[in-house]
């Protein structure tokens, strides 16, 4: 068997599992129905697709648009590899998919157009989902099937469950972007738009939105994430290397504040303080620094947050976004490789440029998915 043979078998494998565990995820996520139950069957598994089926269509068309705009060009490239993840607690089922390059891109204007082909044609795919989502809303009472608990409220359900739940219950809420608050307002029918404590079950929605919240990630003018390509076409090396680094700085500054703050117990301070100076060194160690300058950055962001949540207490960031800070930092990297061949883009390619950042913006949730435990 070549390795050809076996690297497509392994990325056949890795779809036929993150289409498992994406689909278990959507049973949680939008019935309640998780695997680890003992009554859990073939009917919740199909249930499940309703959430998988919508969400990787999006994902494949994301990747393949990297993937045909690179075979266009002639630039040797694997198919995606997709990245299960168990279907724990609050799951997603999968931490996206990717393509490998297996030569680099000469020409800057070939980088730019197979890094914007994967997010605009993902977008797209997104737009087209929730539209259906919006447009295919179930009756008002659908909510009372999830959550028969709520019949007793009647249609003013919100005005009280959300307020007086049982110590212990976990209340998810899926925060707004601005491409969610126009189908909300100008598509969808006003009297059947989910709660937003609900969202989740609703499958098309939540594939959508955590489509929307990857493509926002994705076009982050940092690295060679796509919004790099794009930044790095747009402006060249030494420009992008600016934004690269200011925008990394504020997503750090931003996901760190309030995760440790003055108000902490003792104990807490002692146990978490250390650790995330430590994390923030491993972040800034993407700007590819001094050890010293490094160190001198981390503890610099280390003071500023720790000042600021104690001027601003009730302030916080959203401590959501630090996986992802960390992964940029360590193995992705805040640099742009330059390219063989500079050659300036042309007006189309300049347009589409400043469309990503109109998506990247239209895709922006401050808060995507806030999590509170109740007699907490």
């Amino acid at each position: 068997m070549s390795k050809e043979t076996k690297r497509i078998l392994l990325q056949i494998l890795l779809f036929i599992v993150t289409f498992i565990t994406t689909t278990l995820a959507g049973a949680e996520w939008t019935h309640g129905r998780s695997i680890f139950m003992e009554d859990f069957g073939w009917n919740d598994f199909i249930g499940g697709m309703e959430y998988s089926i919508p969400f990787l269509l999006i994902l494949t068309v994301h990747e393949f648009g990297h993937y045909f705009t690179a075979i266009y060009y002639k630039v040797k490239t694997s198919l995606p590899y997709y990245i299960p993840f168990p279907p724990i607690l609050f799951s997603i089922g999968t931490m996206g998919a990717m393509i490998r390059l297996r030569n680099r891109v000469p020409s800057k204007v070939q980088n730019f157009d197979i890094g914007i082909a994967g997010p605009l044609a993902g977008f797209i795919m997104t737009v087209i989902i929730l539209f259906y989502g919006f447009t295919h809303l179930p009756s008002a009472d659908y909510i009372f099937e999830m959550h028969p608990e709520y019949k007793v409220y009647g249609a003013n359900y919100a005005d009280f469950v959300y307020k007086d739940m049982k110590p212990g219950t976990i209340d998810v809420m899926i925060g707004d972007n601005l491409l969610f608050y126009f189908f909300k307002n100008f598509v969808a029918d006003p009297a059947l738009v989910p709660n937003p404590h609900e969202l989740m079950h609703y499958p098309f929605l939540l594939a959508g939105f955590i489509s929307l919240v990857f493509t926002c990630l994705n076009l982050l003018p940092i690295g060679q994430l796509d919004g790099g390509h794009v930044v790095y076409g747009l402006f060249g090396y030494r420009i992008h290397r600016i934004i690269a680094t200011v925008f990394f700085t504020i997503v750090i500054f931003y996901a760190g504040f309030g995760f440790v703050k003055p108000t902490d117990p003792p104990d807490t301070l002692v146990m978490w303080a250390p650790g995330y100076l430590v994390f923030l060194y491993l972040a800034f160690s993407g700007l590819k620094l001094s050890k010293r300058d490094t160190l001198m950055y981390a503890i610099l962001m280390f003071a500023v947050q720790f000042g600021l949540s104690w001027m601003f207490p009730g302030v916080e960031g959203y401590s959501g976004w630090l996986l992802f800070v960390f992964v940029i930092g360590m193995f992705i990297g805040i640099d742009h490789p330059p390219c063989e061949i500079e050659e300036p883009l042309d007006g189309k390619r300049i347009a589409l440029g400043w469309l990503a950042v109109i998506i990247f913006i239209l895709c922006f949730s401050p808060a995507p998915l806030v999590m509170k435990v109740f007699g907490e």
